[in-house]
């Protein structure tokens, strides 16, 4: 089958959906399908995919949009039916990028099925915030060319709840994110982010938030939480690795100074590859006190280094990561979350016992194999239109 990829930018500090699609798309080439992602900003696609050969998806940069908010001018119609034909089915990724409802036309015009994953953009939290631009964004367009989709995905049952009522004439199923897994299998150990981060110290926990810098992510949450557990006394070193806005980075910082916690809390910046792993398997406990996540990558990769973790009833795939047995659900709230990550911190035999269940678990229920094969159905749903 050929299979071909929308995403508009590529780039890896834009969070988990840029990893969700390279995942995907690498393994539905391994199970034989001519797999293509069309992307204007390929920054973070692998070297070896830019190159001809069978083993990798194919990479087809196209011009960025030509019209501001992202448009495609009318005058590159011709490129993109270009870039999308052949195709047997075509898989968009994301509702607010403009350009995407325009590929969605395109893919009627040439007469072949679409499917387009949602990556939480239809969520509660998500729909609020300035909700009315939203909305008129769907009444010009974006609900019809959802509900035109042979189907739309969505990561977690708590996705599609609360996505689907967006575009109520539309299929909609549910299939949580490939993650490849095989990085895991042979983990670097904590040594490389022990040497390559001053603050881990012998005699003190590190708690470790790794994500875009945000305000979703509730960060400000998680330094409240510092800031109490130091009231109690409890010795812990929170690490922010990630990257975002300028301003909001410095808006951190002097959150950080306000409170006397620069000696608690650093921001180390964006982490990748090995680096990111052996952070992982260093730290003691893993915290993500966000408003709003899909599915949270982040979150599987630090249960499958062996990491437990705390995060909120804001993540659409909260109840099965509280069946994992290893993390803890609390609301956005710093007092619940200082409390819980307290209670871990002091039980080290606790922390031990939720990663290893968290590490078995996420290997079940993200096997690759088994994930890979329900992608495939849905694409063979949609080109066979049953």
């Amino acid at each position: 089958m050929k299979i071909t990829h929308y995403f508009c930018k590529m780039r890896l500090e834009g969070g988990g959906p840029v990893r969700g699609v390279l995942d995907l798309t690498a393994a539905m080439q391994r199970r034989g399908h001519e797999v293509r992602l069309v992307t204007t900003d390929d920054t973070d696609v692998p070297d070896d995919w830019k190159q001809s050969n069978d083993e990798w998806p194919s990479v087809q940069r196209i011009a960025a949009p030509a019209l501001g908010g992202s448009l495609f001018a009318p005058t590159q119609r011709a490129m993109l039916c270009e870039a999308f034909a052949g195709s047997d089915v075509v898989h968009i990724h994301g509702v607010w990028t403009p350009s995407n409802t325009q590929v969605a036309r395109v893919c009627r015009r040439l007469g072949m099925p679409y499917l387009w994953s949602l990556r939480g953009t239809l969520d509660d939290w998500c729909m609020g915030e300035r909700g009315w631009k939203k909305r008129l964004f769907l009444a010009l367009g974006a609900r019809a060319a959802l509900e035109n989709a042979a189907c739309c995905h969505a990561t977690a049952e708590d996705e599609r709840r609360q996505s689907h009522k967006w575009f109520p004439k539309g299929r909609c199923t549910v299939i949580p994110n490939l993650l490849d897994l095989s990085a895991y299998a042979d983990l670097p150990g904590p040594e490389e982010a022990q040497a390559t981060f001053h603050q881990f110290q012998a005699d003190r926990p590190v708690a470790l938030f790794l994500s875009r810098l945000h305000y979703k992510k509730g960060i400000p949450l998680v330094i409240d939480a510092m800031d109490q557990l130091r009231a109690e006394g409890v010795d812990v070193t929170l690490l922010l690795a990630g990257s975002g806005d300028p301003t909001y980075e410095q808006e951190l910082t002097r959150l950080i100074a306000s409170r006397n916690l620069d000696d608690r809390v650093s921001l180390i910046g964006f982490v990748s590859g090995s680096r990111k792993l052996s952070l992982y398997q260093a730290a003691d406990l893993f915290v993500l006190p966000t408003s709003q996540e899909n599915f949270g990558f982040v979150l599987f990769e630090s249960l499958a280094c062996g990491t437990p973790l705390v995060t909120t009833k804001g993540v659409d795939t909260w109840p099965e990561l509280e069946a994992s047995g290893g993390a803890v659900i609390v609301e956005t709230d710093a007092a619940q979350l200082a409390d819980a990550m307290k209670r871990l911190l002091d039980d080290p035999d606790r922390l031990k016992t939720m990663g290893q269940a968290g590490k078995a678990w996420v290997n079940g229920f993200l096997d690759p194999d088994s994930l890979a094969a329900r992608f495939e159905a849905m694409y063979e749903q949609a080109f066979t239109g049953s």
